[in-house]
C-alpha cells in the first residue's frame, strides 16, 4: 500500500532548491589553530557591511518648517 507522501518526488520544485549542495561536507577555512567555516566567514562580512552602511549611510533630514511653525 502506497500514499500520497511515498509518491511526492524526492527532489524540491527547482525554484525552492538551495543554490548550494547541503547533503556535502562543509567548506573550512583554517589559520593555524583557528579553523572557521566559510558559510561563518561570508555572515560575518555581511554583518560587517550592514553595521559600517548604518554608520556612515545619513539619516533623513527634517523637512524645514513654515514661519507658522507646521
Amino acid at each position: 500500500m502506497t500514499t500520497a507522501l511515498a509518491a511526492a518526488p524526492a527532489t524540491p520544485h527547482p525554484a525552492f532548491a538551495p543554490p548550494v549542495d547541503l547533503n556535502g561536507h562543509g567548506h573550512y577555512l583554517h589559520w593555524g589553530f583557528v579553523q572557521i567555516s566559510a558559510a561563518n566567514i561570508v555572515m560575518i562580512v555581511l554583518i560587517g557591511v550592514a553595521f559600517l552602511a548604518a554608520l556612515f549611510v545619513p539619516f533623513p533630514k527634517p523637512k524645514p518648517r513654515g514661519r507658522d511653525g507646521r
